[in-house]
């Protein structure tokens, strides 16, 4: 699954693709926000490696699903 995190002050978005569900994704961002504003959002890609975000710092999160992509050049004849 893909997650784009949007950091405030910062250009680009970070994306991390993880082997958690939407709902668990959702789950850690309700967890670190109901801490309060002094609370991490963590997230841990699937090669291992761990984000951390302090939540004052988070503009937006978008989770998408993984979705199968077409092989070859999609065209019809």
């Amino acid at each position: 699954m893909e997650v784009k995190i949007g950091v405030r002050s910062v250009h680009r978005e970070l994306i991390v693709e993880t082997d958690l569900s939407a709902q668990q994704v959702e789950d850690e961002i309700r967890n670190a926000l109901a801490v309060d504003r002094g609370g991490v959002f963590a997230l841990t890609d699937v090669k291992g490696r761990r984000v951390v975000i302090p939540v004052a710092a988070l503009g937006f999160v978008e989770i998408g699903e993984d979705e199968a992509r077409p092989v070859g050049f999609g065209g019809t004849l």
